[in-house]
């Protein structure tokens, strides 16, 4: 194949994103100065990159044993042969290196974050020395705190009325304000048109809508997903108990593609009447199989009515840059943010509500909405003095303790020798996480210099206006752009994909040791995996214990339940031998009535790319799910953990 220059390389793919080497098919060899024509068309570049891919990576080969797979620093080298452009993405290594050191020291390949990170952990590390240093310094006055030095935080839940919060809704804390700022700006989201609320989760997220959503009049609730969600079960659970009636949207075998037609008529109106029919509730692409979805649903689906909730958690940290929220303007917008990759899931959700859709809410009392609580802004413990004159703590009341154990700070679970002290501020109830004090009397000390810092920063907000939080992760995803990192991931994944469809049992049949579900080698498909892995006998491996065996290597994955999937005639015997409970039970049943259906599904092993994978991260779980090649890997397994006096694995 011949070099390209960068004009032609630019030409053939105005956007950038296909290796060159994928987007050229050499002619048939006639003579020396034989020329390629670049390819101009979008389609032709995505279809020769999955073409290019699934014929270039390990060509006409099939791996039957595990020690025969090529080593790390082979595959990576023909790895970035068929990928060539993935070197421009050098910008994220240097990254992981400085910002998330951890991950090679614990040689920890974490592939089950879903969410968006805020923090790194060099940050994190330099605010914990910065605390520890802090209060070591007994009467020492130290300088007021600049707010992108404390940027963590716990939380603390509160009842309220969502419809009256986004209508008389309080500022709330100039932490809280600063994070809304941030977080908007990081999602294109206008703060002319939104309204966004803290959450403590993605389900809790979810569930507000459904408890003020006005289903007596529009009742209908149509939900579009492959896999099943805890946030979406308990939604619908809810709007059910409020009189809604729940649809879901199907998927064809085995592609997993949604039923157009049935969905269409789900959504379109008969007649002529424009009346509100319900709400559809529509995640971008699936955070499971990594199948993305046509954002015309939105637009079919407003047009006839419905309100349209938008679910963004399973979005790349970027990909809200091209999503287009000021052409679809949906009605409720959902994602959600952890605090330190690889290191501290906890975080928060966010529900962003449009303006104009607010008159359209009930009244009801809802939970789940939260405060942000910064660590260091540290109000006095509460305290008394006993008779001696000594001060003493006051004893936690019952519902403190109980508010105590609720909250996630950053470093664990708080510990019960700390004191809460609540304020009524606002008309909000508002819990304040403070230490408890030394033992050597400093902290009374340490509680005025806090105090006195604070006002310093408010009266420091009054001048300036607005506080600023550093988020090191958001300001990382920003600086190395949409481009870039949706390249480097979707090199990743089908290199992974491709390699994984390689696996066969030595057997004569040639039995495939994964089952990948949804997209393939796919241009367009997102950076998560469904699979499954197989025995030599055609028996699936319970996606639990492939967790716990890849754990034990040190692979973060999870495990996930497809379901509604639709199964054409031709594939009845398919539909017989996959569909099975969520607890394994049921394979075989090929029943049609539609609350049994709905129960059945497919168990399956999941892994999500983070903007921080690496290929090592890849190839370490392409050679883990290539050690079922051998029929006694797992059993090895269970003798090995056992003599090491750990527990022994359940089969």
């Amino acid at each position: 194949m011949h070099s390209l220059g960068q004009n032609e390389a630019s030409l053939a793919c105005p956007q950038g994103c296909c290796p060159t080497s994928l987007l050229f098919n050499p002619p048939p060899s006639q003579s020396h100065n034989t020329t390629t024509k670049p390819r101009n068309s979008s389609a032709e570049c995505r279809h020769s990159f999955a073409a290019t891919t699934a014929s270039s990576i390990f060509p006409n080969t099939k791996f039957t044993n595990h020690e025969s797979l090529p080593s790390l620093h082979e595959s990576f080298s023909e790895f970035k042969k068929v990928y060539p452009q993935y070197s421009e993405t050098d910008q994220v290594d240097h990254v992981r290196a400085k910002e998330y050191y951890h991950l090679s020291f614990s040689n920890q390949s974490c592939l089950d974050y879903i969410g968006i990170g805020l923090f790194s952990y060099y940050q994190r590390q330099h605010h914990h020395h910065n605390s520890k240093t802090q209060l070591a310094s007994s009467s020492t006055p130290q300088p007021p705190p600049q707010y992108s030095d404390i940027p963590f935080f716990s939380i603390s839940y509160k009842t309220g009325n969502l419809k009256t919060l986004l209508q008389h809704g309080g500022q709330g804390s100039e932490f809280e304000s600063a994070m809304k700022r941030r977080i908007m700006k990081f999602l294109n989201i206008s703060e002319n048109d939104y309204f966004m609320v803290f959450t403590a989760n993605r389900t809790s997220a979810f569930k507000l809508v459904a408890d003020s959503y006005p289903f007596q009049s529009c009742k209908k609730l149509l939900t579009v997903y492959d896999y099943e969600s805890e946030a979406v079960e308990a939604m619908i659970s809810c709007s059910e108990k409020r009189g809604a009636r729940a649809m879901s949207a199907e998927f064809s075998w085995p592609r997993l593609r949604i039923q157009s037609t049935k969905l269409r008529k789900m959504i379109v109106i008969k007649g002529k009447k424009k009346k509100k029919r319900g709400l559809f509730v529509f995640p971008l692409h699936s955070r499971v199989t990594g199948a993305r979805y046509p954002y015309l649903w939105m637009s079919i689906a407003q047009e006839n009515g419905w309100h349209v909730l938008i679910d963004a958690c399973a979005l790349g940290p970027k990909d809200m840059d091209s999503f287009g929220l000021s052409l679809f303007q949906p009605d409720f917008l959902i994602c959600s943010f952890y605090k330190v990759f690889g290191e501290n899931p906890s975080g928060f959700g966010c529900l962003f509500v449009k303006k104009s859709a607010i008159t359209t809410l009930e009244s009801s009392s809802c939970a789940g909405i939260v405060n942000l609580v910064p660590d260091m802004l540290l109000l006095q413990p509460s305290e008394e003095k006993d008779s001696s004159g000594n001060y003493k703590h006051k004893p936690l009341s019952r519902l403190q303790e109980q508010d105590l154990s609720s909250l996630s700070s950053f470093s664990g679970r708080i510990e019960i020798t700390q004191v809460v002290k609540v304020e009524e501020e606002s008309s909000e109830l508002q819990i304040i996480v403070a230490p408890a004090e030394p033992k050597d009397g400093r902290g009374s000390v340490e509680a005025k210099g806090l105090a006195e810092s604070l006002q310093h920063k408010k009266a420091q907000g009054g001048e300036n206006g607005r506080f600023n939080i550093e988020c090191r992760c958001l300001d990382q995803v920003d600086s190395l752009g949409l481009i870039l990192i949706t390249n480097r991931t979707r090199y990743l994944i089908n290199w992974l994909v491709n390699s994984m469809m390689k696996l066969k049992h030595p057997n004569a049949e040639g039995v495939p040791l994964v089952k990948i579900y949804g997209p393939k080698v796919k241009f367009d498909r997102g950076p998560a995996l469904a699979f499954n892995v197989f025995d030599w006998k055609g028996e699936k491996v319970e996606p639990v214990l492939v967790q716990k065996l890849a754990d034990r290597n040190n692979i973060s994955l999870s495990y996930g339940f497809l379901h509604h999937i639709w199964f054409a005639d031709k594939y009845a015997e398919d539909k017989g031998k996959v569909l099975q409970t969520k607890e394994g039970r049921g394979q075989g049943v090929t029943t049609n009535k539609k609350k049994d259906t709905d129960k059945l599904g497919i168990t399956v092993v999941t892994a999500a790319l983070s903007f921080l994978a690496n290929f090592e991260d890849v190839h370490k779980l392409w050679t883990f799910v290539a050690r079922f090649l051998d029929a006694d890997f797992v059993e090895k397994e269970r003798w090995r953990y056992t003599a090491l006096n750990q527990k022994t694995i359940e089969v």
